[in-house]
């Protein structure tokens, strides 16, 4: 079956940019370069010495998909295991870390939750309001302190008052039904933004039913000349969690998130430097139950807060570029399981880009101080290094420390078979990254080899079967791989194609024998994880796209997965019609904790825009 998946593959998309080469010719329009966020200096992609990869507005459209999770599982590299259908609950993985160890960002505004990384993907804004999405992979603990450990994903969300309001509604398999409403206005003072959203579904199979509803709002305007931009975000979702957590034979679990953003921000410029000043305020609630009909048997509600100031500096000279920053915040949790905590939280940093060898070399060193009420001071050195043979062709990398702080649930967590530890050290590792990039108008490529020390990271064990689960500081591990990536574009009788490929490798080296007989979190990284996706316009109104991912984990059988995706749109742009079809070969997989996935099923969504 893979190898008939993989010609199938090969005969659709390398067939249209060979078999025609008459009408082929390559575009020549130059596109003006993204200029990117997910670092503390603001950068063009070219520029960069670190891996960042991005997810455009346009491969959002093309991709025909309704949520980032799904977007997402396309970047090799990201690994990203579901729990059900349409991202209900899912865990991001980078380059072989844990669920624990990455960094959600929503327009530069972290999103870590003290509670448990499981929580890291509740908060994900609509496809529709997403400009582009930023992936960096490697440490970041040195540009956002904690959590960042193995990566960071910034998403950037749309201006406004920009672009066309739309409405679309969605049916598709397991009975799910979806709407989405996008409202933008604009004024001689400012823009504005809202949407609403609303997905439910009966389940794939028992007990997976879900309800999840987003409320967005962004606005624009000026106070006294100064740019300031609101930001309000609300998602709550209720699902049934089926083996979701604890074994597969827990079949009744059920849980309720709730996650909110507000933020206020400004971005004042002028030719010698960038002041970014924000405030914000997030907010988390989870409410699980072992038993659906019965929560008296066991329910945990969790509350969690976070408040913070921060704010960016960048001074341009003819020394190059220096960035400084402070990102002070209160964290609190409020639980019926973990009790009630608060830390206080100060990161600084300081950084320096410098530029030799007629701007061809640059050479950022930086460093972060981390501050906290109940873990006390930490500093991180690190250093970014690259050059340039010209515009297209770079070579780059990096090194420093990177570091995680135990979560709440890690300390405090207790049940039935269960122990947290107070006493518990961060999670620390030594970090390096060696890269080269080339990129055309048509064509793009990038290769990195990476490796990752890791010391007292956190795994449950315990000596006996019948002993409780206890949190340690217990694994050593080193984390070495190697990816690429490479996109191309083209056109066939003036219409645009594009062909993107990915293939990653990690390999994980567990230092020692734990003196512990049992270890619940075994290591399982994608050790080999393998992408494509195609998108080709055939006229000016159809389109299509396919998306294969072959996966290969440390533990399990690996799989290949193939989903197709068909658009029509209307000559006028008003209308559009997407057809999905996902698994369609009926795969037989999971992507973690042994829940198995959906076997082959699809959708249709239409929308109309004004």
């Amino acid at each position: 079956m893979k190898n008939s998946i993989f010609i199938f593959l090969s005969i659709f998309s390398f067939s249209t940019l060979f078999s025609q080469t008459d009408s082929l010719s390559l575009k020549t329009n130059k596109l003006e370069e993204v200029v990117l966020n997910s670092t503390r200096i603001d950068l063009p992609l070219s520029l960069n010495s670190r891996t960042i990869q991005v997810i455009t507005a346009t491969d959002i459209k093309n991709s025909g998909l309704t949520n980032v999770v799904a977007l997402l599982q396309q970047i090799s590299g990201v690994d990203i295991r579901r729990r059900g259908v349409e991202g209900m609950q899912a865990d991001l993985y980078i380059r072989g870390g844990s669920f624990d160890q990455t960094l959600l960002l929503i327009d530069g505004i972290k999103l870590e939750d003290a509670q448990t990384g499981h929580h890291t993907l509740n908060l994900l804004p609509p496809v529709d309001l997403i400009e582009r999405i930023e992936v960096l992979k490697g440490p970041a603990a040195r540009i956002y302190g904690q959590n960042a450990f193995t990566g960071a994903i910034n998403i950037v969300t749309k201006d406004a008052g920009e672009g066309s309001s739309r409405i679309s509604v969605q049916a598709g398999s397991y009975d799910q039904k979806q709407i989405r409403s996008t409202l933008q206005a604009k004024g001689t003072k400012g823009g504005l933004l809202g949407h609403f959203s609303y997905n439910t579904s009966n389940g794939y199979r028992h007990n997976t039913d879900f309800i999840n509803r987003n409320y967005f709002v962004k606005g624009n305007f000026n106070v006294n000349e100064i740019p300031v931009q609101f930001l309000g975000y609300f998602s709550d979702r209720e699902f049934g969690a089926n083996g979701f957590y604890a074994t597969p034979t827990a079949t009744e679990q059920y849980e309720e998130t709730e996650g909110s953003l507000v933020a206020l921000s400004s971005v004042i410029k002028n030719e010698k430097s960038v002041i970014k000043p924000r405030i914000y305020w997030r907010r988390s609630q989870d409410m699980y139950v072992y038993l659906r009909h019965n929560p008296s048997v066991y329910r945990n509600l969790h509350i969690t807060n976070k408040a913070g100031v921060a704010v960016d500096y960048s001074l341009f000279s003819s020394l190059g570029t220096t960035g400084v920053g402070i990102d002070f915040s209160r964290v609190n949790i409020s639980s019926n399981n973990l009790g009630e905590h608060d830390r206080l939280m100060t990161n600084l940093f300081l950084e320096h880009r410098f530029l030799l060898l007629d701007q061809k070399l640059d050479i950022t060193p930086g460093i972060a101080f981390n501050d906290y009420s109940d873990f006390g001071t930490h500093f991180f050195p690190g250093i970014d290094f690259g050059y340039a043979f010209n515009s297209q062709i770079r070579v780059y990398g990096n090194i420093g420390n990177t570091y995680r702080i135990p979560t709440y649930t890690d300390l405090y967590y207790n049940d039935r078979t269960t122990l947290g530890n107070p006493d518990l050290k961060p999670e620390s590792a030594l970090a390096l990254e060696l890269g080269a990039r080339y990129i055309n108008t048509n064509f793009s490529f990038s290769a990195a080899y990476f490796n990752r020390n890791s010391e007292n990271l956190i795994d449950y064990v315990k000596d006996t079967e019948d002993a409780l689960w206890e949190a340690n500081n217990i694994q050593e591990v080193t984390t070495s791989g190697f990816e690429f990536e490479s996109n191309i574009s083209y056109s066939i009788s003036k219409q645009p194609q594009s062909l993107r490929i990915g293939y990653t490798y990690i390999n994980d080296d567990v230092k020692g024998v734990t003196e512990y007989n049992f270890s619940r979190y075994s290591i399982n990284s994608l050790k080999n994880h393998f992408t494509i996706s195609s998108f080709n316009q055939w006229s000016n109104n159809i389109s299509s796209g396919i998306v294969l991912k072959q996966a290969e984990r440390s533990l399990g059988d690996p799989y290949t997965v193939l989903d197709l995706n068909t658009q029509w749109i209307s000559t006028n742009k008003k209308f559009r019609v997407t057809l999905l079809a996902n698994n369609i070969f009926n795969e037989v997989y999971t992507e973690t904790n042994l829940v198995p996935m959906p076997e082959a099923n699809g959708s249709v969504s239409f929308e109309y825009s004004f």
